[in-house]
């Protein structure tokens, strides 16, 4: 399929652009470099990152805060993150502020508590998305504002948004929810009305779906692009990364790369056909800085892949896969969570990693709390001793909301049913729902192995930072005793006899330093991770293409870095010819070597 360059047009482009799609597809490159290359044709350009794992400080080698700052070396280009945590804060003392010396200490406090959950921490950050957008005086100095979205979980929702809270507000009558005050999210409506106006309007916004040559990410972006119709956003277009053609086809995993991602296509090609689609070629090095972003959309930038000399250079030590389970199967049970960046294979880890235990006679039940995951793709049929599930957010929600008001409606009279039935239409009760499903699923570890493909960092920080503010929130409504699953979640989560974290990350600067974060943070909540995994790594590959060979050496400083710097234990994969499909292909995964995987 020959499909012609993305490239910028200054003069057809829309004032909004949002860059989604699944995670590690090059969002953020792609927005950076779309941002630089309007700002370079005069144009005044806001590029904003939505994304609670946002990496585009590294990517534009620029320290970014909450406020526009000019970038370095582009006349033209401001930067923002909306800060989830920040936002969150922001929002609370917006709420709170007017009411000090007016409400009693107490009630203050109850009311901070309210707005201490993770739910308060995405409407937060929609607050100030929404404000770019529906707001005309906020972004009046920028001909242009480039968004780079979150992974497409989080991106669905958070352009649902606008239209969940119309709904909410337009059936509550008054009072407080989990929000704070409503009369607080009333004051919003009409910039919320607003937004969902322009990201309907063709010719204000332009919906960018960005996609790797591969199944599963071409399967997502056809999903994202079919719900964000739904939701009336229908300029869009498809811009394919990381397409490669190989300058040397008698090498064998050249050749096998080329055709992977020529299969992926022409597999997805009803879907390509159906939208303006475009394609950027592989880069033989990270997108990082200005230099590097400029390279991305150069159309002619063979150059690039002239080689180094060579250094001095050998391997640090690194176990197998297998290696890692011999050890977690020793255990007898427990959890094994996979986190990390979007894209760096955590479902395809987790997948392998439960075939393994399941071929070996333990029982293992296999689970994602991510809400664009694709267990069921990956593992393609059935295995003894496995089983097979997914954290439905909406089942989860009703079943939830079916519990509470049968629970407590009956204590309740008419009008008090009318509240309840009131706050549990806020959004907040699906992180709610979400977060006893997660706490349910830890529980089986006591009787087997439970395997969880967990959502991208950031949705995953968002759901393990809910369990205190989870139990204030149940508290607050006065609700039934909680199981003891809930109750004994972080315990666990903390007992490494009971759970062990992978951190997955690929050998590349953005996911490697993404995962450092994340250990950070899982470390300040008392969560020491097991172990790191190095997935899709082409040392030793032996290629005879120049562009392979460059990236090989590309991963020497951060297969070094992982294990000098933040693991006390690492276990690399090396690159698959063909995508691990199925129990026998996912089970030779985690026995693979560097010699054995390209064959």
């Amino acid at each position: 399929m020959n499909l012609p360059l993305y490239t910028v047009d200054p003069a057809s482009a829309t004032r909004f652009l949002f860059f989604t799609g699944k995670g590690g597809v090059g969002k953020t490159s792609l927005s950076c470099a779309t941002a630089l290359e309007l700002a370079a044709a005069g144009r005044r350009v806001l590029l904003v990152s939505t994304d609670p794992a946002s990496n585009l400080d590294e990517v534009l080698e620029t320290r970014l805060t909450n406020a526009p700052t000019p970038v370095p070396g582009a006349p033209g280009l401001d930067a923002l993150n909306i800060n989830p945590t920040a936002a969150a804060a922001a929002y609370r003392e917006r709420l709170i502020g007017p009411m000090r010396g007016l409400l009693p200490e107490s009630a203050l406090r109850s009311m901070e508590e309210q707005l201490s959950g993770s739910c308060t921490v995405e409407i937060a950050a929609f607050d100030e998305f929404s404000g770019l957008i529906g707001d005309a005086a906020a972004a009046r100095d920028y001909d242009h504002v480039v968004f780079d979205t979150a992974p497409t979980g989080h991106t669905l929702r958070l352009m649902s948004l606008a239209k969940a809270w119309d709904q909410f507000l337009d059936a509550s009558t008054g009072g407080t929810s989990c929000l704070g005050p409503l009369a607080g999210l009333e004051k919003q409506r009409a910039i919320y009305e607003a937004t969902v106006t322009t990201l309907a309007d063709a010719t204000a916004t332009t919906l960018i779906l960005v996609s790797r040559p591969q199944r599963a990410a071409l399967t997502e972006a056809e999903r994202t692009s079919r719900e964000l119709r739904a939701l009336g956003v229908s300029n869009q277009q498809l811009v394919i990364n990381g397409l490669f053609k190989t300058l040397c086809p008698e090498d064998g995993t050249a050749l096998a790369m080329e055709q992977r991602g020529s299969s992926a296509l022409a597999g997805a090609s009803a879907f390509v056909s159906s939208l303006p689609s475009f394609a950027v070629p592989l880069r033989a090095v990270n997108i990082l800085g200005l230099g590097g972003l400029r390279v991305l959309l150069d159309g002619n930038a063979a150059g690039e892949i002239d080689l180094p000399a060579p250094g001095d250079w050998s391997a640090p030590d690194m176990e197998s896969l297998e290696d890692l389970i011999a050890s977690i199967e020793s255990h007898g049970s427990g959890v094994v969570m996979t986190m990390g960046k979007g894209g760096v294979g955590k479902t395809t880890v987790a997948a392998a990693i439960a075939v393994i235990l399941a071929k070996r006679g333990h029982a293992v039940h296999l689970s994602t709390t991510d809400p664009a995951a694709h267990l069921a793709r990956t593992l393609d049929g059935k295995l003894e001793n496995l089983t097979l599930g997914r954290i439905d957010p909406a089942a989860e929600t009703a079943a939830y909301q079916t519990e509470v008001m049968s629970a407590q409606g009956a204590l309740l009279d008419e009008a008090g049913r009318a509240l309840l039935e009131e706050d549990l239409r806020s959004p907040c009760t699906e992180e709610i729902a979400v977060f006893r499903a997660f706490a349910r699923e830890v529980d089986r570890g006591k009787d087997g192995f439970v395997v969880l493909d967990t959502a991208p960092t950031g949705h995953t920080l968002l759901l393990l930072d809910a369990s205190e503010a989870y139990q204030r929130e149940l508290e607050r409504q006065a609700r039934s005793s909680q199981p003891e699953s809930v109750l004994r979640l972080l315990e666990r989560l903390r007992d490494p006899a009971y759970t062990r974290i992978l951190l997955m990350t690929l050998p590349e600067a953005t996911p490697v330093h993404e995962a450092a974060e994340l250990q950070e943070d899982l470390r300040r909540a008392r969560i020491e991770p097991f172990a790191w995994v190095i997935n899709q790594s082409l040392l030793n590959c032996g290629s005879c293409d120049p562009l392979l060979q460059r990236r090989e050496q590309s991963e020497h400083r951060y297969l070094t870095e992982v294990v000098d710097k933040y693991s006390a234990r690492t276990a690399s994969l090396p690159w698959q010819a063909q995508e691990p499909v199925g129990p026998e292909a996912l089970a030779r995964l985690a026995t693979s070597s560097f010699h054995t995987a390209l064959t």
